[in-house]
């Protein structure tokens, strides 16, 4: 497993996202996805299954110093009091004592940032959480946010995929010494896995389409990677992508198929009701 050094945290480049994950479904997933290995377990106040992961974690057995577990507090929850009653509750229902990296879900710009970061930085101070960041923050709201921030932001996650450049996105992590946390980094609809590039660096190297493309993003700086799935079998799969490597050649034209799609995203205030 690589880990990423970021601001005095380490975290696991790759993870499980949990988003639309719930009930039974939600619970076996994350016990199988430790019994596999996976130390990393994202979730969130917003995807209601909180609860749910915090059982399967409870059941597996894991030690807790074993695992970096991550969650967030909704956009709306962003005054003081709010954003700590928010993630008292997430405690409650994770049933821990602490996340290990309690995030901004989105930026909210009816709540002055320097109030929302004080606020996160108090859910650090009271032992909340060991770490602290943010999600689906833009590079200018990012380096303001790191600016306001009295302990150091150590990730933002963002949806990158081969078909969505977040090349601002990471440059800006990296400057701050951030880690950038890419969900859907397969894309949607499944049309990234018969581009020609990942196609045939798949035959190359004997690995499927999801782990060429996985791959691609931890093998670049500064990059995790939390894929959802609903399907177990996948789990083995997707953490199947630390015994290889892709070429400079391969990464370079996986990388190419953002500049041929040109579509350059860099998030702006307003949160997508269906990202997570």
């Amino acid at each position: 497993m690589k880990f990423i050094e970021a601001n005095g945290a380490r975290i696991p480049a790759l993870g499980l996202g949990t988003w639309t994950l719930t009930g039974a479904q939600c619970m076996d997933l994350v016990r199988r996805a430790i019994d596999i290995g996976y130390t990393h377990i994202d979730t969130a106040a917003m995807y209601d299954n909180e609860r749910e992961v915090g059982r399967a974690i409870g059941l597996s057995g894991a030690g807790r110093a074993d695992l970096f577990v991550t969650t967030k507090v909704w956009w709306t929850d962003l005054a003081l009091e709010d954003l700590l009653r928010s993630a008292r509750h997430s405690l409650e229902r994770l049933n821990l004592d602490y996340v290990d990296l309690l995030l901004i879900h989105w930026p909210n710009p009816a709540i002055p940032l320097p109030h929302s970061i004080d606020a996160l930085n108090e859910a650090r101070r009271s032992g909340l959480t060991r770490h602290i960041g943010v999600s689906n923050f833009p590079t200018g709201l990012l380096g303001q946010a790191a600016a306001f921030s009295a302990a150091p932001l150590v990730a933002d996650q963002v949806e990158y995929h081969p078909y969505l450049s977040q090349e601002k996105v990471l440059h800006a992590c990296r400057s701050h010494g951030m880690a950038m946390i890419s969900y859907c980094p397969l894309a949607r609809g499944g049309s990234l896995f018969g581009e020609p590039a990942i196609v045939e660096a798949a035959r190359a190297h004997a690995r499927s389409p999801a782990q060429i493309v996985l791959r691609w993003h931890v093998q670049q700086e500064a990059v995790g990677v939390i894929p959802r799935t609903a399907r177990a079998e996948r789990l083995a799969e997707n953490a199947a992508i630390f015994d290889f490597a892709l070429s400079d050649d391969e990464m370079a034209a996986i990388g190419a198929l953002t500049r041929a799609n040109r579509r350059i995203c860099d998030y702006g205030f307003s949160p997508r009701w269906d990202a997570p």
